[in-house]
C-alpha cells in the first residue's frame, strides 16, 4: 500500500487546482500554471508548448524563457528536444541539453543559460496534446521522483485542456472538438453521406483529476476493481462451455484485473494526488501510447486487452455507462474504434454511414456494411477522439475522406456532390427494366451480390436479373455458436422466395484468413489469405460442409439450386467437394427429402492456378465465377489490406486484362459459363473494359447496376477493345488514361 502522506506533487496539485478554479481566462490560468510548476520543482523554467495543427508546436506559455517568444516559437514534430518528445511520446531528461541528440537552439527564447532538460509528453488516451518543460541553469539530471511528478501534472493539464481550462486567441489555444477536421482514412465501402455522429462508444469525462482526499480515493478504487473482478469473473462462468478465443481473452481481463504492478501503479498515482478515475486514465494513455510503438502482434492485442479493461473501470468509477442519456439523431453516422458485426447488424439499415479509427477492408464490419449498402471508411485516425455526439459530419466514401464540422464552403460543395448522386440515381432508375446493351449490340448480364435478406428487396429495385454470389458466411459470423441446420433452412427458403424464380447463386462457406469465426478456433498463420481458408477448410471439415448442403438442398425444396465453391486453387479441390454433393444429393434422397429440380456445380477462380487447370475441369465444371478481389492481389503479389501495395496495382493494367482474356478463352472453347465477381465488376469503367475482354455476366453490389448499365448502353466494346490493344502494342502498363479519353469525347 501506497504512503497518502502529502508528497511534493500532491502539494503542487492542490495550487494547480486553485489556480484553476480562479476566474482567470485561458492564457493567464496557464501562465501561473508555469510559475507553480517551476517554483515547486525548483527549475528556473517551466514552459508549455501545445499542437497548433497536427505537425507544429507552439510555445503557449513559459516561466523563465523570454516573454516575447510565447506563440512566436513554433516548431515542426521531431524537431529539437521538445519535438523528440512529441514525436515519440517518451521523456527526454539530460544535464547537458545544448549537447544532447537533437537538440535545436532557439535564440528568441533566450533558453542557451539553462543547461538541464526535463519534457514529458502531455498526452490524453493516446493522444499527443503538447509538451510540459522543465528547465535549470545547474547542470543535473532530475531525480525519477521529479519525473514522475511532471508526468502526473501533465496528465491533469491534459485533462484540464480536454475541458477546456486554457481556451485563448491563437490555434494552439482554439477549443477542442469545435473547430472543423478533415480526416482521410481508407475506402471501405462506396457512398457519401452527411448526418451528424453517434459514438458507439461514449467517451469517459474526467472532470476530478485531482484527489480531495486520497485515503478515500484508495477506497473507491479498490471497490471498483473488486466490482470489476467479480464482473469478469461471472462472464468466466458463463463462458466455460463457449468458445476457447473468447475465453483467452477473458482470462486475459482477469490477469490485469488482479495485476499487483497496475494496481500498484495506481495506487501510487493517487498517492501523488490523483483522483481515482484520473490514476486509471494516466495508465491506460501510457497503456494507449505503448500500443502505438508494439509491433509484435500479441503484445498489441494484450495492450489492447488493458485499454478495454480501463474504460470499464472508469465506467464503474464515474457511472458514465453505454446509456449517457443521448438519443440516437434521425441520421446517425457511427463512429468506433472497431465494432463486431453482431453489433453492427442491431443497427441495421439505421445507419447513414460508418467511420471506424481501426477496422479493415476485408474485416467483418466492412462485409456488413457492403451487404447494408452503408458508405465505410476506415483507418481514420483519431476520430474517436476528435468527434462528440451529434457533431455535423460528412463522409466521403469514394474518396475515403471524412469532414467532422466542416465550414460552409465544404458543406456546399458537399451536397452538390450528393444532389449530382441524386440526380444520376433518377436518371438510372429510368433505365431499370432495360436491358444492358452495348452500341454494338452485345447484351451483358448484371447481377447483385448479397449477403442478408435485407439485401433482396434490391432485386427489383436495382434492376439485377439475379444474384451472381449470394455469401454464406455472414449467417456464421454474427453469432457466438454454430447455426443450427433449420436455422440454415429457413433463411435460404427465404432466399430462395424473396428472388422470385430469379436465379441465386449460393456460394458455400467462405471463411478463414479475414473472416474467422468467433466459435473458431484461431490458426496463427503467418499469412492468413495464403492459407487455411474456404473450400480447405471444408474439405478438412466435410461436417460442416455436409450440414450446410443439405440445409442448401431442403431449402430448395424441389426448385433449381446453383452451388459455387469459393477459393478452388486446382482440379482435385473441386471434384473432391462435388464428391461431397453427390453423396449430400444421395443421403437426402434415401431420406426421402424433394431433390432440387436442376443442380448446378461451380467454382470461383480466385487463383490464377486454376486458369492453368486441365481441360477436363473447365469440361466438368458447370460455370466458373472470377472472383476479382482475391483474383488480383494473387496476381500482382499484393496484399489488398496493405495500402502501400495495393494501389500500386491497376484493375487496367495490360497485364491483368490479358490474363481475364486467356480465362475468357478457355471458357468459350469449353463453352464453359464464366461471370465476374467483385468490387471492380461494379466500377463503370472497369466493367466496360471486362465486358471488352469478353466477359457477358458481371456481378455487384445492388447500388452498381445502373452506373454500370448505363455506361454500357453508352460504349462500343469494338472500340474498347482496340484501344486495349493499342495500349499493349505501345507497350503501355494501363489502359485507363486511354480508356478514360475515349470516354470524355463520348
Amino acid at each position: 500500500m501506497v504512503k497518502t502522506t502529502e508528497s511534493e506533487s500532491r502539494n503542487l496539485l492542490m495550487r494547480l487546482r486553485e489556480a484553476m478554479a480562479g476566474d482567470d481566462a485561458g492564457q493567464a490560468r496557464l501562465d501561473k500554471i508555469t510559475q507553480l510548476i517551476a517554483d515547486s520543482m525548483h527549475s528556473e523554467v517551466c514552459s508549455v508548448y501545445l499542437f497548433r495543427d497536427d505537425e507544429t508546436l507552439e510555445l503557449c506559455a513559459t516561466q523563465g524563457l523570454n516573454v516575447e517568444s510565447v506563440h512566436q516559437t513554433r516548431m515542426r514534430i521531431g524537431e529539437g528536444l521538445v519535438g523528440r518528445v512529441a514525436r515519440y511520446g517518451k521523456v527526454v531528461n539530460t544535464p547537458d541539453a545544448p549537447n544532447a541528440k537533437g537538440f535545436r537552439y532557439m535564440p528568441e527564447t533566450g533558453e542557451e543559460r539553462f543547461a538541464s532538460f526535463l519534457g514529458v509528453p502531455i498526452q490524453r488516451l493516446g493522444e499527443m496534446l503538447g509538451v510540459l518543460v522543465v528547465q535549470s541553469k545547474e547542470g543535473r539530471e532530475f531525480s525519477s521522483d521529479a519525473v514522475y511528478a511532471l508526468e502526473v501534472v501533465a496528465m491533469v493539464i491534459a485533462e484540464m485542456t480536454e475541458l477546456g481550462a486554457f481556451v485563448g486567441e491563437g490555434a494552439a489555444l482554439s477549443p477542442l472538438h469545435q473547430q472543423p477536421v478533415l480526416l482521410r482514412g481508407t475506402i471501405a465501402q462506396e457512398g457519401a453521406v452527411e448526418g451528424h455522429v453517434w459514438l458507439h462508444e461514449p467517451r469517459v469525462v474526467v472532470t476530478n483529476p485531482i484527489a480531495d482526499d486520497p485515503h478515500r480515493e484508495l477506497e473507491r478504487l479498490h471497490e471498483a476493481v473488486e466490482e470489476l473482478r467479480v464482473g469478469v469473473d461471472k462472464m468466466l462462468e458463463v463462458t466455460q462451455t463457449g468458445d476457447k478465443e473468447q475465453l483467452q481473452v477473458l482470462e486475459a481481463y482477469r490477469m490485469f484485473a488482479n495485476s499487483k504492478g497496475w494496481m500498484r501503479r495506481m495506487e501510487e498515482d493517487i498517492g501523488r494526488g490523483l483522483s481515482a478515475e484520473a490514476a486509471v486514465e494516466k495508465e491506460q494513455s501510457q497503456a494507449r501510447a505503448r500500443m502505438g510503438q508494439v509491433q509484435d502482434a500479441y503484445l498489441r492485442e494484450r495492450l489492447s486487452d488493458l485499454d478495454d479493461l480501463s474504460n470499464r473501470l472508469l465506467r464503474i468509477l464515474t457511472g458514465q455507462g453505454s446509456e449517457t442519456g443521448a438519443e440516437l439523431p434521425d441520421d446517425p453516422v457511427l463512429i468506433a474504434r472497431n465494432i463486431g458485426p453482431g453489433e453492427l447488424l442491431e443497427y441495421g439499415r439505421n445507419l447513414r454511414g460508418i467511420v471506424l479509427e481501426e477496422g479493415s477492408v476485408g474485416s467483418h464490419a466492412a462485409i456488413i456494411a457492403r451487404a447494408l449498402a452503408i458508405p465505410l471508411v476506415v483507418h481514420a485516425k483519431r476520430i474517436t477522439t476528435e468527434a462528440l455526439n451529434g457533431d455535423h459530419i460528412m463522409v466521403d466514401g469514394e474518396q475515403g475522406v471524412v469532414h467532422l464540422r466542416p465550414d460552409d464552403t465544404v458543406v456546399g460543395a458537399f451536397r452538390d456532390k450528393i444532389a449530382m448522386q441524386a440526380k444520376a440515381q433518377e436518371r438510372y432508375a429510368s433505365i431499370r427494366d432495360k436491358q444492358a446493351l452495348t452500341r454494338d449490340g452485345r447484351r451483358v448480364h448484371l447481377l447483385m451480390n448479397a449477403g442478408l435478406m435485407a439485401d433482396l428487396p434490391s432485386l427489383q429495385n436495382s434492376g439485377a436479373e439475379g444474384v451472381g454470389l449470394f455469401r454464406t458466411e455472414l449467417q456464421f459470423l454474427v453469432r457466438n455458436q454454430m447455426p443450427k441446420r433449420s436455422e440454415l433452412v429457413a433463411l435460404y427458403q427465404r432466399v430462395l422466395d424473396a428472388a422470385g424464380g430469379k436465379r441465386v447463386v449460393f456460394r458455400t462457406l467462405d471463411i478463414g484468413s479475414d473472416k474467422v469465426l468467433p466459435y473458431m478456433k484461431p490458426t496463427d498463420e503467418p499469412n492468413p489469405a495464403l492459407g487455411w481458408r474456404a473450400i480447405r477448410v471444408g474439405l478438412d471439415k466435410p461436417g460442416v460442409m455436409r450440414m450446410q448442403l443439405q440445409a442448401l438442398m431442403r431449402a430448395a425444396n424441389g426448385r433449381p439450386l446453383t452451388l459455387m465453391f469459393p477459393f478452388v486453387a486446382q482440379f482435385e479441390e473441386f471434384r473432391d467437394a462435388k464428391a461431397e454433393v453427390a453423396k449430400t444429393l444421395e443421403r437426402e434422397r434415401r431420406l426421402g427429402h424433394p431433390l432440387p429440380e436442376k443442380l448446378e456445380v461451380g467454382a470461383m477462380l480466385e487463383t490464377p492456378s486454376l486458369a492453368f487447370a486441365p481441360q477436363k475441369f473447365f469440361d466438368e465444371v458447370e460455370f466458373l465465377s472470377i472472383g476479382g478481389n482475391d483474383l488480383k492481389q494473387f496476381f500482382f503479389a499484393a496484399d489488398r489490406e496493405n495500402e502501400r501495395v495495393r494501389k500500386r496495382y491497376d484493375t487496367l493494367n495490360v497485364s491483368f486484362l490479358s490474363f481475364i482474356a486467356q480465362i475468357v478463352e478457355r471458357c468459350e472453347k469449353s463453352g464453359t459459363p464464366l461471370s465476374f465477381c467483385g468490387e471492380d465488376a461494379g466500377r463503370p469503367i472497369e466493367a466496360v473494359c471486362l465486358a471488352a475482354m469478353g466477359l457477358r455476366v458481371l456481378s455487384m453490389r445492388p447500388a452498381s447496376v445502373g452506373p454500370v448499365k448505363s455506361l454500357l448502353m453508352r460504349v462500343d466494346l469494338n472500340d474498347i477493345r482496340k484501344i486495349i490493344a493499342d495500349a499493349r502494342h505501345r507497350g503501355e502498363q494501363t489502359v485507363r488514361p486511354a480508356v478514360m479519353q475515349y470516354l470524355r469525347e463520348l
